[in-house]
């Protein structure tokens, strides 16, 4: 559930149900931010699983990343949150809600959260349509939106 001011505007409060995992994230308690990358481990990134985008593959084989499946989008920033994955890209498209809540909950505890040209996420607009997105841990953000632009060829 989110909720985000009248007009185009930012989002302003979100909660997220993991009943899996017998657990909300919120705004009001944001969990506890992005923890320290490991140097060792390779980068993890939380792709759909029934339709991950082929330009995110060719992101792994980039940058030596392992695609992990999940379900919703609101799983997917979860398991960014919660440290089990590095970062959330998806470039398929989907609707403001779905990604409103996580995001907001994303941010709150300090999450890199954009589209996947780096430009800001802009919630409660005309087009409900929310073509791409990126939520990662900061320190994996720059590379990512590297990484992004020499697989997608954009400037």
């Amino acid at each position: 559930m989110a909720l985000w001011e009248s007009g185009p505007g930012d989002l302003t409060a979100g909660a997220v149900a993991l009943p899996a995992q017998d657990t909300v994230l919120s705004t009001l308690e944001p969990p506890a931010g992005p923890g320290p990358a490991s140097a060792t481990a390779p980068l993890c990134i939380v792709v759909s699983r029934s339709r991950p985008p082929s330009f995110v593959r060719n992101i792994s084989g980039l940058l030596s990343a392992e695609l992990v499946p999940l379900g919703s989008a609101g799983a997917k920033v979860a398991a960014v949150i919660r440290g089990e994955v590095d970062a959330y890209v998806h470039g398929g498209g989907f609707y403001e809600w779905d990604t409103a809540a996580p995001v907001a909950v994303a941010r709150a505890a300090g999450f890199h959260a954009s589209r996947i040209d780096g430009s800001a996420l802009a919630y409660n607009q005309a087009d409900l349509l929310m073509p791409d997105i990126l939520v990662c841990r900061p320190a994996v953000a720059g590379s990512l939106l590297q990484a992004i632009r020499e697989v997608t060829n954009a400037p």
